[in-house]
């Protein structure tokens, strides 16, 4: 009904001839409130207000929305409702508002225009509440930093005027550039070089504000990073990309790789990509990694659409600074043949000493499609010691790029994967084979550091005393290990020749039978060679060791076993158990326990008379000396070793028991020996100091003493012969079993009533014997002093220094 009401009103404002044909103009402005006065158009309109209400006046909007109202009791012209400018008009320069005054009787029209007037009532306002620059320290001054400026909904006046920055700073400033199509951006300029090391960071507030009273003003944060230096922008290693994509190429596929480089190291030197913001990413059927550059499909592509896409494609570092390249996808048709690979050479073996950039094989690769379809490219399949390099055209190399070993790969299988570029590519692989011969560059490697062995003495000639083994990592000639004999010095010439080394196995013999006693260890050098060319070799040390076994018996060192007559040691009467007669002295040239010798008394005269030590041989008494015992006795002493089976050897000793003489015999002189046995000592270590100095004089003094004896005994009574004695002595003299002679002296005397044995006495003038006065004759005292005599004479070796030997188990000197 209001769409006929309108077009019958038109009809009839056509048909009037009164129509006023200038319209009446009013303006208002926007955000008025409902019922507020516009004008009076009953009196701009020549009418009054009863006029209007005669003739029911009242006002038709050509689109029926009716913005004002008309008071018929006032004429006035009033708002309906809230105006807004920007919601009827948007950015337009101008508002205007048309709508018709209809009177009634007679109909009449006037045309009325309102014009609305812009209020400052929006802001202005940003696209982004803040802002970050990352600018690098040496960046010039001048440099400009575009920040997207401000949009305002007012106009005019109203819109932005002008743009500042608070704080008000010495580094920056703001440019306004007005560009061909009207729309505005600015420009941080800088006017001062920045120093992060001073400063490094800013913080600004860019305001816009607009022209209106009061005005608006709208702000955004400008958050500037100051980075350290960073005097190199990425640089593409193509201006152009162009990359071709089969439009039924399904989502993901690589269309491309876009790489750009930077010099710069850390975080300046990191590049990220992604499309220019011109581009509107959000449309494209592309997306590309911000890592490594790809561009891939993210979208069905149709060839019949789009044929092909200009992208910009921006690699930023991590100073912020960045460059442009341009990529040209373009989209073909379906590629449906996959590349062929024609191989034309390959070696195979190769030697493990191959010098990096070796070719290996040459081949051909050709696709029967054509343009894009028939671009092929070559790689490796998870392959670090081949690569594939263009020769020529169509044709590739396979080169080592790497040294080879053969004892850690001795084959490798190289897959090359041909690809064409279309979308998806068709791909062919070649699979090559490479084996590596071998070279001789590893030495023999023995399974120790050095050889310890163990052999018998007294062993069988040539036995296996163990064995040696080295391996070698090569093969074949390279691998067999020949062992050899070394000279373990260089100054020598020959090798150790008790030991033997088989050439093949390693097992290493004694070639001779060994003495515990001469040897005790053999050392070798072994050399495990290998058969290649040049050959290596490896040294080893080998030590044999020489095991003791019980080969040797004691050696009986005092008394003297081979002397003719035996020495006979002497006893007197006056000896009481425990006395030491004797000790037998032994030795056992095998070691450890084989040389624990042990004394035993195997047979004599009395065995009740005598003892022996087990551990030391001592011979003493067990009783005191009788008259019924028989005055020679005849002992034969054990001694036997600890080994397995044990050894032994015997020592015949002969005793002889002083019972007949009387202590009357003993001059009265000798009763002052007894009180000097503790100067015994002391005349020892002189006499050692002596010894030297006195050893001629001593020669000379003995033998006139022997021969001064010999003439004075002739006549008289000994207890042996003289003969007898002497042989005996001088038999254990040429012995020579200990080096020091001492001798037993026996000193009767009738003020004591024990006799004792006096030891380590040296050989000293003997000092002139006294008369005891007893009433005994003359004749008895000189027997004594000839047997006392004889007795002097009568040095025996048994409580010297010894050769060096064991002695009860126990090394001595």
């Amino acid at each position: 009904m209001a769409s006929a009401r309108q077009v019958l009103c038109l009809c009839a404002l056509l048909c009037v001839p009164r129509v006023r044909c200038e319209p009446i103009r009013y303006s208002v402005a926007e955000e008025g409130e409902s019922g507020s006065v516009v004008a009076n158009v009953a009196e701009d309109a020549g009418l009054t207000p009863a006029q209007l209400s005669a003739r029911r006046a009242r006002i038709a909007s050509p689109d029926g929305r009716q913005h004002f109202g008309l008071e018929r009791a006032t004429g006035r012209l009033v708002l309906a409702e809230r105006l807004d400018r920007e919601e009827m008009c948007g950015r337009s320069l101008t508002c205007t508002l048309a709508f018709e005054l209809l009177l009634e009787n007679p109909l009449q029209f006037f045309r009325v225009e309102v014009a609305v007037e812009d209020v400052n009532d929006h802001s202005p306002v940003f696209p982004e509440e803040r802002v970050t620059f990352q600018i690098l320290e040496t960046s010039d001054p001048g440099s400009r930093f575009p920040v997207e400026a401000a949009q305002d909904l007012d106009v005019g006046s109203n819109s932005i005027q002008a743009y500042t920055i608070t704080p008000e700073i010495e580094f920056f400033s703001v440019s306004t550039q007005s560009p061909a199509e009207g729309n505005k951006y600015i420009e941080l300029v800088l006017e001062k070089p920045l120093d992060r090391e001073e400063q490094p960071e800013l913080l600004l507030s860019l305001i816009a504000t607009d022209g209106g009273s009061p005005p608006r003003s709208g702000t955004t944060q400008i958050h500037i990073v100051v980075l350290d230096v960073n005097d190199n922008a990425p640089v593409f290693t193509q201006k152009l990309y162009i990359g071709r994509v089969l439009e039924n190429a399904p989502m993901g596929t690589v269309v491309l790789n876009v790489m750009a480089t930077d010099p710069d190291m850390g975080l300046n030197g990191d590049i990220t990509y992604r499309f220019s913001q011109s581009v509107g990413e959000n449309h494209l059927p592309f997306t590309i990694d911000n890592m490594s550059g790809e561009i891939r499909v993210t979208k069905s592509l149709d060839y019949e659409t789009t044929q092909k896409y200009d992208l910009s494609v921006r690699a930023i570092d991590g100073g912020g600074i960045s460059a442009m390249c341009n990529v040209v996808v373009e989209v073909l048709d379906v590629n449906d043949n996959a590349p062929e690979v024609v191989v034309s050479s390959f070696s195979s073996p190769l030697p493990e000493n191959t010098e990096p950039g070796t070719v290996v094989a040459l081949f051909a690769v050709r696709d029967r499609d054509s343009g894009v379809n028939g671009e092929i490219s070559c790689a490796l399949e998870d392959q670090l010691s081949f690569s594939v390099r263009p020769a020529y055209k169509n044709y590739y190399e396979l080169v080592t790029v790497t040294t080879l070993d053969r004892e850690e790969t001795s084959r490798y299988l190289v897959v090359i994967t041909a690809a064409d570029t279309g979308s998806p590519p068709l791909t062919t692989t070649q699979t090559f084979t490479v084996d590596i011969s071998d070279v001789n560059d590893n030495a023999p490697v023995f399974n120790q550091t050095s050889y310890t062995m163990y052999v018998r003495e007294n062993n069988i000639p040539g036995v296996l005393v163990g064995a040696i083994s080295a391996a070698d990592s090569d093969a074949g000639l390279n691998a067999k290990v020949t062992y050899s004999l070394r000279p373990v010095y260089p100054a020598e010439r020959d090798p150790c020749s008790c030991i033997s080394v088989n050439s093949e196995n390693g097992h290493v013999f004694v070639l001779r039978p060994l003495d515990y006693e001469q040897v005790r260890q053999l050392e070798v050098l072994v050399s495990a060679t290998d058969a290649g060319s040049p050959p290596l070799s490896t040294n080893v040390t080998v030590r044999v060791l020489v095991v003791d076994e019980n080969d040797n018996a004691p050696l009986v060192l005092h008394p003297a076993q081979d002397s003719s007559p035996p020495s006979s040691e002497l006893v007197p009467a006056s000896a009481e158990v425990g006395d030491l007669v004797t000790k037998v002295v032994a030795v056992d040239a095998d070691s450890g326990q084989n040389s624990w010798l042990s004394f035993h008394l195997l047979r004599a005269t009395d065995p009740g008379l005598f003892a022996v030590g087990s551990q030391n041989g001592e011979v003493r008494l067990r009783r005191p000396v009788t008259e019924r015992d028989a005055v020679k006795q005849k002992l034969e002493v054990l001694v036997r070793d600890n080994g397995r089976p044990p050894l032994s050897a015997t020592a015949a000793l002969n005793v002889l028991l002083l019972n007949g003489l009387s202590q009357e015999h003993l001059p009265q002189q000798e009763l002052a020996v007894q009180d000097e046995d503790s100067s015994l000592t002391m005349y020892l270590i002189v006499s050692l100091v002596f010894v030297s100095l006195l050893f001629l004089t001593s020669v000379a003094a003995f033998v006139a003493c022997k021969v001064f004896k010999r003439k004075e005994l002739k006549g008289g009574h000994v207890l042996y012969g003289s003969g007898n004695l002497q042989s005996s002595l001088a038999a254990g003299a040429a012995a020579g079993t200990l080096p020091h002679a001492y001798c037993y002296e026996i000193n009767l005397s009738t003020g004591s009533g024990n006799s004792e044995f006096k030891f380590l006495k040296p050989i000293l003038p003997s000092v002139p014997p006294q008369h005891s006065g007893t009433g005994r004759g003359v004749d008895d005292t000189e027997d004594f002093h000839a047997i006392q005599n004889s007795i002097g004479d009568a040095a025996l070796d048994i409580s010297g220094t010894p050769s060096v030997g064991h002695f009860n188990g126990l090394p001595f000197n």
